[in-house]
């Protein structure tokens, strides 16, 4: 089960809904080893397209130099679809390289930048195995929730 406190689930949306019509792309990081999903760093798309997500990789790196250096690791790894489902595509899937992350999709397809719900689903991808799970979304993070 993915948990995440609400500041950082509105977070992510409005990203999505602010990159719409092209996809965004980020990560929440955590404390290594915990789960716990607690520093959300928007990235930037830079493929800069409607149907695909490319994290730059000098800010990718500079990110993860960031995390060793805080002991942290990527607990989500998200990205939004802009006309499709929140169900990782085959592209996707394939890159998926962190066994350990909550993969999150976003979906705008249904009211794009505007107000209005989005599909906000989250995965475990492990050697091509996609695998859906709960999400649940609560005020604040506590060591126990």
């Amino acid at each position: 089960m993915l948990r995440l406190d609400q500041a950082t689930y509105d977070a992510i949306v409005a990203h999505a809904k602010r990159d719409h019509p092209d996809e965004a792309c980020g990560i929440v990081a955590g404390p290594e080893g915990s789960d716990a999903a607690t520093r959300h760093v928007p990235m930037i798309n830079a493929a800069g397209s409607p149907t695909f997500y490319e994290f730059d990789s000098s800010e990718l790196l500079a990110l993860y130099k960031e995390m060793w250096a805080k002991d942290e690791e990527p607990v989500v790894i998200y990205h939004s679809h802009t006309a499709t489902e929140a169900y990782p595509s085959r592209t996707d899937i394939g890159l998926a390289n962190e066994p350990g992350a909550h993969y999150v999709l976003v979906s705008t397809r249904e009211h794009g930048n505007s107000d209005g719900p989005v599909e906000f689903r989250s995965y475990r991808i492990i050697d091509g195995d996609v695998t859906e799970e709960p999400v649940e979304v609560v005020e604040q993070l506590t060591e126990s929730a």
